[in-house]
């Protein structure tokens, strides 16, 4: 496919404007008028593989970059009371499924917040949720769990292993403790290293380890230093995340380290400047390691064994999600919808009660209509951020269309900038090693102008 590109220079773009990691994002999603119920919403959707998300908003501690919806601690019995909203939602949304066609589930994750934050016991419920209420087999299917140094207890270890757990993935950010006290993330690595030996002994096929680079203080020479300290433990896969300073999070509240607009235009060049030095880093370091890259986050071992992973039948481009849990998202090919989002704890703790009180859980209540032009853009989108690039057969099967006829313009602009692989095989649109760098830039410019006004009128909570 032939993209067109323009003669003038494209204007300078911040690389670091928004992590995409859905869309529509939830900042773009309201309250829904009509209140449409479950049943009608996925009465002629296929549901030979869905994928099911089950969400727990509880962690030990807040880092000071996080914005997920999760609140601290757990106070006079709230997990129970949250597992028997789940519970209680679970059966609402498998009763909406119906039993007209099979409903399969091709692949299952527990996020957060920190799913492991739930004991052992609970942890067994919450299996049972996903498998007796709602069908899952979760020893048939791949399953994802994050957990955290303090909460990858072996007894919580030793269940999800039992109930075919076949992804543990792991925050560490940095094995340097400087550098975890300056994101307000309170840890020592002598605990990291010990939960990691507590997940390597439950055998949990795929280990998963998180990093942060763009840290106050944070030199090549520590990147590569907790990056060398995650290697020693051969995890199947690494996430190197760029630092974001968020609005209502812990360093945001901390405040800028400058004051005025050319100070701090000057401090953002900079933090840029080492952000995408320190990505490079990390990028070579990892592919001279035995990885290879699968997006800009995203590393996986060369030699790691592909069919623990699971069957591979799941895409999010096109097919469902079920999500359960107050901060979870659903995905319909005409709704995207949740509940009440917001960052602030005051807010989540609010958010997480109401949950927790609610009897019916029948109908979708908060979200966002996707229309063609979205589903197309969703498609580019997710399918662009992939190092493995955009098959436009695929896309051409779907809709009907050629990507570089719906958006001519906004792949003119990836190509003048080099973001495009000029190389890649006809029918295949993928980005250069300069694109991937720059996702956080090229999937903001995606993003449609009725989904830019909606997050820009969001009124941050």
């Amino acid at each position: 496919m032939t993209i067109t590109t323009g003669t003038t220079a494209p204007p300078p773009v911040r690389p670091y404007e928004s992590y995409v990691y859905a869309y529509p994002h939830k900042t773009a999603y309201r309250p829904l008028a009509d209140r449409p119920a479950l049943r009608s919403l996925w009465a002629a959707e296929p549901k030979d593989a869905l994928s099911l998300y089950l969400h727990i908003p509880f962690c030990e501690v807040r880092c000071g970059f996080c914005n997920l919806f999760t609140r601290i601690g757990a106070p006079e019995e709230l997990t129970t009371r949250y597992l028997g909203a789940l519970d209680r939602q679970a059966l609402a949304v498998r009763e909406a499924l119906g039993d007209e066609e099979p409903v399969r589930f091709a692949a299952a994750a527990f996020g957060g917040g920190t799913p492991t934050f739930l004991t052992a016991g609970e942890l067994e419920r919450l299996c049972d949720i996903a498998e007796k209420r709602m069908g899952a087999e979760l020893s048939a299917v791949p399953l994802s769990v994050e957990t955290s140094p303090s909460t990858a207890t072996s007894d919580r270890l030793s269940v999800l292993a039992d109930r075919g757990t076949t992804r543990i993935s792991i925050g560490v950010q940095s094995f340097v403790d400087e550098e975890a006290r300056a994101a307000v993330r309170p840890q020592r690595r002598a605990d990291v290293e010990a939960a990691l030996g507590r997940i390597r002994d439950a055998g949990i096929p795929v280990l998963n380890i998180d990093l942060i680079y763009g840290i106050d203080g944070q030199t090549e020479r520590s990147w590569l230093a907790s990056l060398d300290a995650a290697l020693t433990w051969r995890p199947e896969e690494l996430y190197l995340y760029p630092l974001y300073v968020r609005p209502l999070t812990g360093l945001h509240r901390l405040g800028p380290a400058v004051t005025g607009p050319e100070a701090q235009a000057l401090e953002d060049a900079a933090w840029d400047e080492q952000r995408l030095r320190l990505y490079a880093v990390g990028r070579d370091h990892l592919l001279a390691h035995g990885y290879e890259q699968v997006s800009m986050r995203m590393f996986r071992r060369t030699d790691a064994p592909r069919e623990q992973e699971g069957p591979e039948d799941y895409a999010c481009q096109t097919d469902g999600m079920i999500g359960l849990g107050c901060g979870a998202r659903s995905y319909t090919s005409a709704l995207h919808y949740s509940f009440d989002y917001a960052v602030d704890m005051r807010e989540i703790r609010s958010i997480i009660d109401r949950f927790t009180d609610t009897e019916d859980f029948s109908r979708a209540e908060v979200g966002r209509y996707v229309d063609a032009d979205e589903a197309r853009r969703r498609h580019l989108l997710q399918s662009l951020l992939q190092a493995a690039g955009l098959a436009v057969a695929e896309y051409r099967a779907r809709f009907g269309t050629d990507p570089g006829a719906d958006f001519p313009a906004e792949l003119a602009g990836f190509a003048q900038r080099g973001w495009l692989d000029a190389s890649a095989p006809d029918g295949l649109l993928r980005l250069s090693p300069s694109g991937l760098a720059h996702s956080d830039a090229l999937g903001p410019a995606l993003f449609s102008p009725g989904v830019r006004a909606a997050m820009a009128a969001y009124e941050r909570k």
